[in-house]
């Protein structure tokens, strides 16, 4: 049972963490990226159809990271140079994705909701040898996809990109003082772009990882608030890579556990909503905790 809960929590996890690492990414650069949720869309509709009809799963993520980078640079262009607001922005792109797909399916695939492919070639996943039978490590380390490892494996890379490299040190002056940060010869607005880009790029593999990791079906719906929920890890994580993989494997917990109670008689629309309240609580108790050592500080100074 145990072992059940934790391997469904993990893949559950991978989705949000790699876009959550991505908007970290896009924060520290100095954009706060609302659009993530339309770029795991896009991300997966292209992933899914590239690989329906026995198609390669390689090319697959590499068109979806491709559909969310390009997502994220329109989305950064408008940001950056024409000065509009990163919010409205990013809300306006989820609505905007949203409603083209749903133009897409109708248009070409006469259908609305939910479109299924023959054949769709799925994310592989591996068992390691002397690791897959054992109980409780082998649920952690065994029987999952390329993503699974890749988004654990970008935690302490993101570490140490941040702190160790000349492209995280640009990165966060860029960020954190863009007038100094010109003044050095550096050019901000293209970092930013960048660091968009690749924010972009996580989330569409993000969305492919829904689409052909997990389900084999493509919804208009299959995105479920994950973006938000990856904006809430890296607030929850305050910037910091291992705090919001943290933050993100709560969430991954939480929906592992409700689609473990859906089967046991709960109704499903409170079981569903038990990832997103109990992510609400902790921000919650987050934010009170920081406001408290605030205040004590003041009261210290």
């Amino acid at each position: 049972m145990i072992d059940n809960i934790i391997h469904s929590a993990l893949i559950m996890t991978t989705p949000v963490l790699l876009a959550a690492l991505g908007g970290l990414i896009n924060r520290v650069g100095g954009l706060v990226n609302i659009g993530l949720g339309a770029m795991m869309l896009s991300g997966a509709l292209v992933g899914f159809l590239v690989a329906a009809d026995d198609g390669s799963w390689p090319l697959a993520l590499a068109a979806a990271g491709l559909a969310g980078a390009v997502t994220a640079l329109a989305m950064s262009l408008i940001v950056t140079r024409l000065g509009a607001d990163e919010i409205i922005v990013g809300l306006g792109l989820n609505i905007v994705v949203a409603g083209l797909v749903r133009f897409f399916l109708k248009s070409h695939f006469h259908t609305s909701g939910t479109l299924g492919l023959p054949a769709v070639t799925m994310l592989p996943r591996y068992d390691l040898p002397g690791i897959a039978d054992l109980p409780v490590l082998g649920a952690i380390f065994s029987g999952h996809d390329i993503l699974t490892w890749m988004s654990w494996v970008l935690v302490p890379a993101t570490v140490w990109f941040l702190a160790r490299t000349r492209a995280g040190l640009r990165l966060r002056a860029a960020g954190a003082a863009p007038g100094p940060a010109r003044a050095l010869g550096l050019a901000p607005l293209a970092i930013r772009d960048i660091s968009s880009v690749y924010a972009g790029f996580l989330s569409g593999l993000a969305g492919a990882y829904l689409a052909i990791g997990v389900v084999g079906i493509f919804n208009e719906g299959i995105v479920a608030g994950r973006g938000f929920i990856a904006l809430a890890a890296f607030y929850f994580g305050r910037n910091r890579p291992v705090a919001t993989a943290m933050g993100a494997l709560l969430f991954g917990f939480f929906d592992a556990i409700q689609i473990r109670l859906q089967g046991r008689g709960v109704p499903a629309e409170l079981v569903q909503m038990l990832p997103y309240a109990m992510v609400i609580v902790f921000l919650t108790l987050v934010a009170v905790a920081a406001r408290r050592r605030a205040q004590k500080v003041d009261v210290h100074d």
